[in-house]
């Protein structure tokens, strides 16, 4: 089979699509032949030298996939080959084919693509298991979201409005924040123009944000603690701003807060599996009914991945960028 590999860590170049043995799958796996796959931040990080896969993984980029069931392993039941499928990975989805755990599979929701069901198993399960499942976000309470147009941002707005909280977004400039808006966000923060604590200060007559999901980390740290409700929950799943940050734990004290942080890629198969069967339960049945869809920004060739790596390093894309193998962006698949 072929795949994006990396010989040497660096910028979008270092991505070069070769030939590589295909893919075992092992006792509980399936082998997927993959249609679509997705470009996630991990992945840059990955190719710069930053993120190794965890010990076992497939060393390709990749961390969801969409596509179909080619082969089961022994200890897999409830899947048949041929099933289409959107799959969670801990790496190789930049590939032709790649080796799944079958609870990390997905089916993909009524109405739906096969192709742009790979935009949906990493932005679901990172934002239901932070935004639901740990931080407890519930209905009228006000959720604030950095980075609202990216992937998990377009997702996890669609997802708090549709159990009835509140959404406040930060994003760069009108077009974006205009997305936001579309998408369902209530409060809409330009981060260039305006400091998110006095917004959402001044938008909740000075309670603060319930439940706040950041991938910014260190730079956004002391602000997000100010920005908190008593009772609030910060949920930290990037660092695009920085490792290390001063906080006031003064600040944390009185307002009963609490802060966590998780990744998703290095989780034991069994959290793994848990949180998409959670997922499965809450989540698909609102994609299926129409009232929540992944978005899309640009759709480029798996081979071209490099061209999908710049497309996000620039920041202008709003949602997911989908990487199509070679038969599906020839129309094939």
């Amino acid at each position: 089979m072929y795949a994006i590999t990396i010989p040497e860590p660096g910028g979008p170049e270092a991505l070069v699509w070769a030939e590589v043995p295909d893919p075992v799958p092992g006792e509980g796996e399936v082998l997927v032949e993959v249609v679509a796959s997705a470009v996630n931040r991990a992945d840059l990080l990955q190719r710069q030298g930053f993120y190794d896969p965890p010990p076992g993984a497939s060393p390709y980029p990749g961390l969801e996939c969409s596509g179909r069931i080619a082969a089961l392993a022994p200890g897999v039941s409830g899947w048949s080959v041929g099933d289409e499928v959107c799959a969670l990975l801990a790496g190789g989805g930049y590939a032709e084919k790649v080796a799944v755990p079958a609870g990390q599979l997905l089916p993909v929701p009524d109405g739906l693509d096969l192709a742009t069901a790979a935009a949906l198993p990493e932005v679901t399960s990172t934002v239901w298991s932070n935004v639901f499942m740990i931080a407890h976000l519930r209905p009228g309470e006000t959720l604030l979201v950095h980075g609202g147009a990216s992937g998990i941002g377009t997702m996890a707005i669609q997802l708090a409005k549709a159990v009835g909280a509140r959404v406040a977004v930060t994003a760069g400039g009108p077009e974006k924040l205009a997305r936001c808006a579309e998408l369902g966000a209530d409060i809409l923060i330009d981060y260039r123009e305006q400091d998110f604590v006095e917004e959402i200060g001044k938008a909740t007559n000075g309670a603060g944000a319930d439940v706040i999901l950041d991938i910014v980390g260190a730079k956004y740290l002391d602000r997000n603690v100010r920005a908190l409700a008593v009772n609030g929950r910060l949920a930290v799943i990037g660092l695009q701003g920085g490792l290390k940050g001063e906080l006031n734990l003064a600040t944390l004290l009185g307002k009963r807060a609490a802060i966590t942080a998780t990744s998703l890629r290095a989780r034991p198969l069994g959290e793994k599996a848990a949180i998409v069967a959670a997922v499965r339960e809450h989540v698909w049945p609102l994609i299926g009914g129409g009232r929540i869809r992944p978005v899309v920004g640009r759709t480029v060739p798996l081979a071209e991945a490099a061209e999908g790596h710049r497309v996000l390093e620039s920041g202008a894309n709003v949602g997911k960028v989908l990487l199509l193998s070679p038969a599906a962006a020839a129309g094939q698949a």
